[in-house]
């Protein structure tokens, strides 16, 4: 018995030495544990201060976007209403033309009226004339007896007529002589040329009457067109107001055109710094990241050296590896959502949200743990108490055994329990690859509806050409406008070329702004690629290989739309290709109607360009959402590169073909010049040849009426 004892209190010493050996080691791992605990939590703290600097940053960014769009919107909008306010001025313009035609018909009208009344008085100074010469023929019959004073009066008439052609004296001596004869010889035939003379009067009397009513009647169109002629330089008036104020209006349009890209300018240097910053805190993430794993490698160690422990701390071991994968799986989920959160831009705030959640949950379980291994630590100290209680009484030592049978079965039972909720985690994850699975097929279908968009477009533009030949008409019935749209060809040239300048340097800027998308698209493509990376990192699990399948079949699908979508632009290139062919032949067919329709063809022409370089911009705006669709795409990103530069390729050759189109123009422009220089000669060779035979027709048939006059004047427009 004392042997017995005595080896039991050497069994006893020796166990209180492992057992204060085993405290200490357990006093060092939880020294360790809270050492790890608060660079955990330090650690926590900067990654919460990253997420929140990326919500900040990803707000900015999408603030910032939004704000481009609108600025973007603004200047769509400037730009459309500086078209409205020139197509008004030039509508204003050919209005002003009108007017000034008509100011100048009515001022030749005028002038006309005022040769009519001219003639009209010459027409009174005959009257009176004839007045005196029934009057002489009267004094001549009264004056039949007395031939003497006759004669007398005979010879003051020589006399004066002698006075009157001094010049001529010389040469037509002969012929007053013979007068002076043929005189005395008329007197006899006097009182037959006196009848003569009252049958005469009675006819000159009665185109006298109506001569005077042809007087009255121009005096009353005169103070018509006196009144109309008033009426146009009012109207003009207020025509030169309305054009001022639409000058104006265009410059203040310019000058806010011009602020809204100052703005678009500042929007998008300040999006280069948020990207600046962004990279910045992907870097400082990646520095946490390494000090994570550097501080996970101490408490490997740390563990490493606790493995000296005795079977009860093997277990707490086997605990702790457990918590370690358990750890490293919730560390593994939580790098799947920061490649959530890295791909999907758009959804950062649902990706922050998840990985808040998981933080929490993966906290909750650690405090969980940590417990569990308070708990094991407080039934090892019971275990040591009841082994020395066992000293006391082996009876008590198999009812603490069997105790400790029951709790160890259900600590198991728990781990089970614990085993099943990191399969609800695994089930919950493979939910969640479904749910992006089924957000790539909702942005198929918004794909599918974009294509079908697309087709209503084309059916769009199809009525906007049948409008386009019902214009054609209207305009083919306007075409006898053309000669007062000639007039104001020169002023109209002049404001061409204010606005070709205005287009040059719209232009200007619409490359500037085409090489920021092209850096920022750059830019996209590094990001991209970083994303690639990383992405081919995440690929390696063997536990993502049905979803690389799902994602092989999904980018099939996706290639074969995006295939369907070159083709479609290819068909759109040709129809471009086409439309560019028939303009020509239209420009071909504008050089022989330059003589009749020049300057509509060359309108309808540059209508024409507006609306492709409208479509041109709808075109870019699509490739901008598509390019925002592909990249979301995370997996097809690298086959939309290409579709991309096959997009781009295609839209510089369209944009080579537009400039093509606007050179063919410019020169057909300088060709219908050419032919209205050679019109404008023409006109003033005929003008002249018209004006001579205008002033014949007008001496000749001077007792005319208006509606005769009027129908010739028809006839010199028409050889116009």
């Amino acid at each position: 018995m004392q042997r017995a004892k005595s080896k039991l209190d050497k069994e006893k010493n020796s166990l209180r030495a492992e057992i204060d050996d085993l405290a200490g080691n357990i006093d060092y791992v939880q020294k360790g544990k809270l050492n790890a605990e608060k660079t955990c939590h330090q650690l926590e703290a900067q990654l919460a201060e990253a997420n929140s600097r990326l919500e900040e940053q990803s707000r900015s960014i999408s603030d910032l976007s939004s704000q481009k769009s609108r600025l973007s919107q603004e200047n769509n909008d400037l730009s459309r209403q500086i078209e409205e306010s020139e197509s008004n001025s030039s509508q204003l313009g050919k209005a002003r033309a009108q007017l000034s035609a008509q100011l100048e018909d009515y001022r030749r009208q005028l002038e006309e009226k005022r040769s009519k009344h001219s003639l009209a008085n010459q027409l009174k100074q005959l009257q009176e004339e004839i007045e005196q010469l029934r009057e002489q023929a009267e004094e001549e019959a009264e004056g039949r007896e007395d031939a003497q004073r006759q004669l007398t009066k005979v010879n003051a008439e020589l006399a004066a007529m002698k006075a009157k052609f001094d010049g001529e004296a010389v040469q037509r001596a002969e012929e007053l002589e013979e007068a002076r004869r043929k005189l005395q010889a008329r007197l006899v035939e006097v009182e037959d040329m006196l009848n003569t003379a009252l049958t005469k009067n009675s006819s000159l009397e009665k185109t006298k009457a109506r001569l005077n009513g042809e007087l009255e009647d121009s005096q009353i169109d005169l103070d018509r067109s006196n009144q109309l002629v008033n009426q146009l330089e009012k109207k003009q008036k207020n025509f030169d107001k309305t054009l001022e104020e639409w000058k104006a209006r265009v410059e203040e349009l310019s000058a806010e055109l011009e602020a809204a890209q100052r703005e678009n300018r500042n929007v998008t240097s300040e999006l280069y710094k948020t990207k600046n910053m962004y990279e910045e805190t992907c870097e400082t993430v990646e520095i946490t990241r390494r000090e994570n794993r550097s501080l996970q490698d101490e408490l490997a160690d740390l563990i490493d050296q606790l493995g000296e422990g005795g079977r009860n701390v093997h277990e707490l071991e086997k605990a702790r590896k457990r918590l370690e994968l358990e750890k490293e799986e919730l560390l593994a989920a939580l790098e799947e959502t920061r490649l959530l959160l890295e791909t999907e831009e758009a959804k950062v705030s649902r990706a922050q949200l998840e990985v808040v959640s998981a933080k929490q949950e993966s906290e909750r379980r650690v405090i969980e743990k940590e417990e569990e291994i308070e708990q094991l630590r407080r039934t090892h100290v019971q275990t040591v108490e009841s082994m020395q209680a066992t000293l006391e009484s082996e009876s008590k030592a198999k009812s603490d055994a069997q105790r400790l049978k029951k709790k160890l079965e259900g600590e198991v039972n728990e781990l089970e329990v614990q085993l099943d909720h990191a399969n609800r985690t695994s089930s919950e994850a493979l939910k969640t690859i479904k749910k992006l699975q089924q957000q790539i097929r909702d942005m198929q279908t918004m794909l599918d509806d974009e294509s079908r968009a697309r087709e209503d477009l084309r059916d769009q533009y199809q009525l906007t050409e049948k409008r386009c030949t019902m214009l054609m008409s209207e305009l083919e019935e306007t075409r006898s406008l053309f000669e007062q749209s000639e007039r104001s060809r020169k002023g109209a040239e002049n404001e061409l070329a204010d606005l070709s300048d205005r287009v040059g340097e719209l232009t200007a800027n619409n490359n500037t702004l085409a090489s920021q998308r092209r850096k920022a698209e750059q830019e996209l493509q590094s990001v991209q690629s970083e994303l690639e990376e990383a992405i081919t990192d995440a690929r390696n699990n063997e536990d993502k290989a049905k979803k690389a399948i799902s994602d092989a079949t999904r980018l099939a699908d996706e290639l074969r739309s995006e295939q369907e979508h070159v083709v479609h632009i290819e068909k759109v290139r040709i129809s471009l290709e086409t439309q560019v062919k028939e303009y020509q032949v239209k420009l071909d067919e504008a050089e022989a109607m330059a003589l009749k329709g020049g300057q509509r063809q060359i309108e309808k022409m540059q209508a024409r360009i507006r609306e492709l370089e409208h479509e041109m911009e709808t075109e870019q705006r699509r490739r901008t959402d598509s390019k925002n669709l592909c990249a979301n795409r995370n997996a097809a990103s690298r086959r939309s590169l290409s579709l991309q530069r096959k997009i781009e390729e295609t839209a510089t050759a369209n944009l080579q073909k537009f400039k093509n189109a606007q050179i063919a123009l410019d020169d057909a422009e300088e060709r219908v010049e050419i032919a209205e220089g050679a019109l404008t000669k023409m006109r003033t060779k005929n003008r002249g040849a018209v004006m001579t035979s205008r002033v014949t027709t007008v001496y000749v048939e001077s007792d005319l009426d208006s509606d005769d006059e009027y129908h010739e004047y028809e006839g010199y427009e028409e050889l116009y």
